[in-house]
């Protein structure tokens, strides 16, 4: 008699079979990274082949913000799927995207008011960078071409997006060779929650002065960058960057792929500064998390340039832009969000992580400890062992991913008080044992 669980055995075999024949992000084929099959997934758990059950501090990278197998999303596919789940966006209209394109206008900072459907966070930031470039162009200006940013950002993973993500410290140092140079000015130091610090903006001020004309746009995620630091700099920070653009006549285009629906505790995160910029761009959990869907926003003057020039549209068409499960689910997303206590949730989540993180700070290669909104991080001297760590959280029941020296979570919006607790416990426990 086989002594293995039958769980066991499925468990082993999915793994088996994926390494057979997969790649998962940042990843290499039949790597020995740990691989946990999940077979189910509900409100704030993940259920695994082999019978286990795990608190999910991920919100699967920032987007199922409302959980898992969620009643009115659900519904909401199955309303959608009955009338027509896809069709071509190139000459055709329908109600859901025509619709979620008025509530994102409704909702989003003033000045807004046209919107381009895409298919994913880099696909939004693509758009947005070849908007700001055919937007100067139409102007009869090619000098304007180049964007610039902060070190530290991520912005994706193509072409385009790889440019402003971080060129010394970032994940895409090998293709340098293959990307627009773009211009980097330092990382802000000052925090939040600090006095703000005037010098912390001399550096961009400068960089700015010397390349304004050569600037299509700065690019930025809001107060919080998320997958090139996790770090969180001080909304004054932002002001000086809307004031030092508008000076110099360079658009801002505001990446809130991750921090947009709530995350930082205002609906979107240049909210905090009171901030609104020429582009926008919107992903992650635009659809709680169901379906791959992306957005870029910007403004009537903006569209309108492009559209009396030559060649007088705009040079972009994705295959799947605008499909209607994707917006329909949007809408229902966006409608639970604002119908629920969210703000309250991410005040709570703040508070417990701070409470349930700080311990960490006397742990000997712990660098720093940080929190805000619903984002809580622990980051450290080293980098983290990528196969120890992932199975030692699992081994206490949690799902959370690190990656280089951060240890971080970003839980759903619906997780009970037990339950993050449980995930900070979890992090805790973990980096005594490793250390």
């Amino acid at each position: 008699m086989n002594s293995i669980a039958p769980s066991n055995l499925v468990s082993a075999s999915l793994v088996a079979r994926d390494r057979n024949h997969l790649w998962h992000p940042y990843s290499a084929v039949g790597a020995p990274t740990p691989l946990f099959p999940v077979v189910a997934a509900s409100g704030v758990r993940l259920e695994l082949a082999d019978g286990r059950s795990l608190i999910d501090g991920m919100s699967s990278w920032w987007s199922a913000i409302h959980g898992y197998n969620v009643p009115q999303l659900n519904a909401a596919v199955t309303a959608q799927l009955s009338r027509m789940s896809h069709v071509m966006f190139g000459g055709l209209t329908h109600e859901p995207a025509i619709a979620l394109a008025e509530r994102l206008v409704e909702i989003t900072p003033e000045g807004l008011e046209t919107v381009f459907l895409a298919d994913s966070g880099s696909v939004a930031v693509e758009v947005a960078i070849k908007m700001a470039i055919q937007y100067w162009a139409a102007q009869g200006n090619t000098t304007r071409r180049r964007l610039m940013t902060i070190r530290g950002g991520y912005h994706g993973d193509t072409f385009g997006a790889m440019s402003v993500c971080d060129p010394i410290m970032g994940m895409h140092t090998l293709f340098a060779g293959n990307l627009t140079q773009q211009v980097f000015a330092p990382r802000p130091a000052c925090r939040p929650h600090n006095i703000w610090n005037p010098s912390d903006f001399t550096e961009f001020a400068g960089l700015m002065g010397r390349h304004a004309d050569s600037l299509a746009a700065v690019i930025l995620e809001p107060i919080a960058q998320g997958a090139g630091g996790m770090w969180f700099y001080h909304p004054q920070y932002l002001r000086e960057v809307r004031k030092i653009c508008n000076e110099s006549g360079v658009l801002l285009i505001i990446d809130e792929i991750a921090t947009g629906f709530g995350r930082t505790g205002k609906l979107f995160a240049c909210e905090h500064a009171d901030v609104a910029p020429d582009i926008l761009c919107l992903g992650k959990a635009l659809t709680g998390g169901y379906m791959t869907l992306a957005a870029t926003l910007t403004t009537q003057t903006i569209a309108e340039t492009i559209a009396h020039k030559p060649p007088g549209v705009f040079m972009h068409g994705p295959t799947f832009m605008g499909n209607p499960l994707a917006c329909h689910l949007a809408l229902a997303s966006i409608d639970l969000l604002l119908n629920t206590p969210w703000r309250n949730r991410i005040d709570d989540i703040a508070m417990l992580l701070r409470n349930g993180l700080s311990r960490c700070r006397a742990l000997p290669n712990v660098a720093d400890v940080r929190v805000f909104g619903g984002i809580g991080v622990v980051e450290m001297k080293e980098p983290v062992d990528m196969v120890a760590l992932p199975n030692a959280f699992v081994a206490q029941g949690v799902w959370i991913r690190p990656f280089g020296r951060l240890v971080y979570v970003m839980p759903p919006y619906v997780i009970s008080k037990d339950d993050l607790e449980r995930l900070t416990d979890a992090i805790y426990a973990v980096l005594s044992a490793v250390l």
